[in-house]
């Protein structure tokens, strides 16, 4: 597979790229088991469809943030390869569908090439970093935390301590109090602060959405700026050594810390000082803008904003899409957009906007919309036609009738019912109904697919997930109703509750239901989730059960939104099959792959990141040995455990007991030196070896492995 690079392109992502276009023909040959490739894949951005033969791909933009020009490259490359169509995600990235596998180490490099990268946009490693898009322009923040979110997002992009977690880890960055990169949610949510004249964030541990949402606990009110990413880095340490690894859902970060407590996990986090990169971390305020148009000054002396006489549109799109920022005389526009898609013609067009009449920095917004900065009063009537004429001017940013929604069954493997055909429906009601919805920004209401929440459906004021009902022999597409998430009037993050589950088609109806109640008994200036609570759960249980009733089925019931065939439960075909393996061999490959890492570190004298992979290389390789003795391996932690019990005193091993232990964990004993690194790698070669050999003499004496059947396990 020939591949066509640009000098733009760094040697690191030419060297991933040309390992994915390897890799891919591998697997095409039958080279490379299909879970193995699955697993390398994700990390590079590209997620099987519900489709067979296609891929999405997933393009990682550090906290949503984008140029005009990258904006034409992302139109141009959909066009050659996808659809034609960008979809703006929640976590601020930009999604293409329908890829051809083989196509997209091409596709890649020529993201790269406009500075835009793959590399862990997908799989158990470091998401994309969020934050809010008004950072830098927020008249309530204490500073601009713009480049501490692109800082987070460059120091651990292929940092070798998350590349192979037991599941994603994610982290979001809140310019204010508002906390409206949604860091509550968050596996580390950060929050700006000022205290006693110096910068820092609110930190918070262990929030996490899917099948059981938890809200994350504070583990400093205030934590100074240059202490932060020393602090991530330990939580990611401690996450990878004592994380489950084999029940995937119970794999993730909240888990852990409600299995062990806050006060051990900081302590577990503190343990890990001596190992971490670095000690303190400056963050440069400039990081991240070579790219980026330089703000402008305020413009003391600016006009007030034009208006169009006798245009209700525009006078409705200037009072919830248009806001001055804290650059006085400079105002920010923001574009909602239906379902987060956009055609890459309109891409196009918009970036043509950008550049006439806005700063080169667009921001796509955690609502899946985008946010324009630096425009002109006296240009606002005019770019709000240009928006209008590409259907970008809707009103209601934001507010109850900007709805946020996945994919859903149009093309996730996961979905159980349509999100986007739901979507419109309550869109069009609710415009039909409530046209002045408009201008509530209070009500949030967020809809996935499924349970696992990428549409953040428990976050929501009023939330809905896809589900099914079964009636006798038959199954209906359902939604499950939750109430009561996002904010209250206090500012606090709330996870919703699951109140109900009613059939889908009659969506419309629950929701006209629920804000017609509120209209009729809210208290004036009352927010929706403290209504919620002085109310309580079975109230809505009760207001809502006539819609589960299904004694009153009818026909339509039957067919999902934006389908006319009757509906099926299914989850969408596999991204692999079932393989027969040698996994014992398997995880040997991953280790000596693991330590040509440690080596090539080395020679480059990064001393943490050459430790970190030769870690890595003991706990791969033990984990072979306790799998040839089918001895079940979870966490990190574990593993090394087990090892020492099982092959203490072996003939094999010559370990005494703990020894294995304490060699490994060494790890965080003693700052990162060249010394060190060297001492350790020559160890990790040599316990390598003895198990390779201990493999060899195993087959001798019982031949053949019998080769185990290894099944897909999806990874959202």
């Amino acid at each position: 597979m020939s591949i066509q690079f640009t000098d733009n392109i760094s040697t690191a992502a030419k060297r991933d790229i040309l390992d994915l276009a390897q890799k891919i023909g591998s697997f095409q040959q039958g080279d490379i088991a299909d879970e193995a490739f699955r697993k390398f894949r994700l990390t590079r951005g590209v997620y099987g469809q519900r489709q067979p033969g296609v891929q999405m791909i997933r393009i990682k933009l550090p906290h949503g943030r984008i140029t005009a020009d990258q904006l034409i490259r992302i139109a141009d490359l959909s066009d050659k390869y996808a659809t034609g169509n960008l979809h703006a995600t929640t976590r601020q990235d930009i999604q293409l569908h329908f890829v051809k596998l083989a196509d997209s180490p091409q596709l890649w490099a020529d993201l790269e090439d406009a500075n835009i990268t793959l590399k862990e946009a997908c799989g158990n490693t470091v998401r994309n970093v969020t934050g809010s898009a008004r950072a830098g322009i927020d008249p309530l923040e204490p500073f601009d935390i713009t480049p501490y979110a692109h800082t987070i997002f460059d120091y651990f992009l292929r940092n070798p301590i998350c590349q192979d977690m037991g599941r994603k880890f994610k982290i979001s960055v809140s310019s204010s109090e508002k906390d409206s990169a949604y860091g509550y949610m968050h596996d580390v949510g950060l929050i700006a602060r000022i205290q006693d004249g110096k910068r820092g964030f609110k930190v918070m541990l262990g929030g996490g959405l899917g099948a059981q949402p938890f809200s994350a606990q504070t583990a400093f009110e205030f934590l100074e700026e240059d202490q932060v990413i020393p602090f991530i880095e330990g939580v990611i340490r401690v996450f990878d050594r004592y994380g489950e690894r084999q029940k995937r859902h119970k794999a993730r970060m909240k888990y852990l810390l409600n299995d062990i407590g806050l006060e051990e996990l900081l302590q577990r986090i503190a343990d890990e000082t001596p190992a971490l990169r670095v000690k303190s971390y400056e963050v440069d305020n400039n990081a991240g803008n070579s790219l980026f148009e330089t703000p402008p000054a305020e413009r003391l002396d600016a006009p007030a904003p034009s208006i169009i006489e006798g245009d209700d549109q525009f006078d409705r799109w200037l009072k919830t899409n248009v806001f001055e920022q804290k650059q006085a005389g400079w105002y920010s526009v923001q574009l909602r957009v239906l379902l987060g898609d956009m055609h890459s013609d309109t891409a196009r067009a918009l970036a043509q906007i950008v550049k006439q009449y806005a700063a080169d920095d667009i921001r796509v917004t955690v609502n899946q919309g985008y946010l324009l900065r630096f425009v002109k009063p006296e240009d606002l009537p005019a770019i709000y036609q240009a928006l209008n004429a590409l259907g970008l001017a809707e009103p209601g940013f934001d507010t109850t009738a900007d709805i946020t929604t996945c994919p859903g069954t149009d093309t996730c493997n996961l979905a159980i019912s349509s999100s986007y055909g739901i979507t419109r429906a309550l869109e069009q009601m609710m415009h039909d109904e409530f046209p002045d919805l408009v201008f509530n920004d209070d009500i949030k209401i967020k809809i996935s697919g499924c349970m696992n929440g990428c549409g953040q459906h428990s976050v929501a004021n009023i939330g809905y997930h896809g589900s099914s009902l079964k009636n006798g022999a038959y199954v209906l597409p359902a939604l499950q109703v939750l109430l009561g998430g996002g904010f209250n009037g206090k500012g606090e993050g709330l996870i919703a509750d699951k109140v109900i589950k009613i059939p889908a088609k009659r969506g419309p109806d629950s929701l006209r239901y629920l804000l017609r109640d509120f209209e009729a008994n809210t208290f004036d200036g009352e927010y929706y989730s403290d209504y919620y609570a002085r109310q309580g759960k079975n109230y809505f249980y009760q207001l809502l059960k006539p819609l589960a009733d299904l004694k009153t089925l009818v026909n339509s019931d039957y067919i999902d939104w934006d389908h006319t065939e009757q509906y099926v439960t299914e989850v969408g075909i596999g991204e692999c099959a079932s393989v027969l393996i040698d996994l014992v061999a398997t995880t040997l490959t991953e280790a000596s792959e693991k330590l040509g890492w440690a080596r090539e570190a080395l020679s480059e004298s990064r001393w943490s990141d050459a430790l970190y992979h030769t870690y890595n290389v003991f706990i791969t390789g033990a984990r072979a040995a306790l799998m040839s003795r089918d001895v079940p391996t979870n966490t990190q932690h574990g593993i090394v455990s087990d090892f020492d019990k099982t092959f203490v005193g072996t003939p094999d091993f010559h370990q005494a007991e703990g020894e294995f232990k304490a060699l490994v964990f060494s790890i965080n004993k003693q700052e990162p030196s060249e010394e060190f690194a060297r001492r350790f790698i020559a160890q990790g070669e040599a316990f390598l070896q003895a198990v390779q050999a201990y493999r060899e003499v195993q087959i001798e004496q019982e031949g053949l492995p019998e080769l185990q059947a290894l099944t897909q396990a999806l990874d959202s």
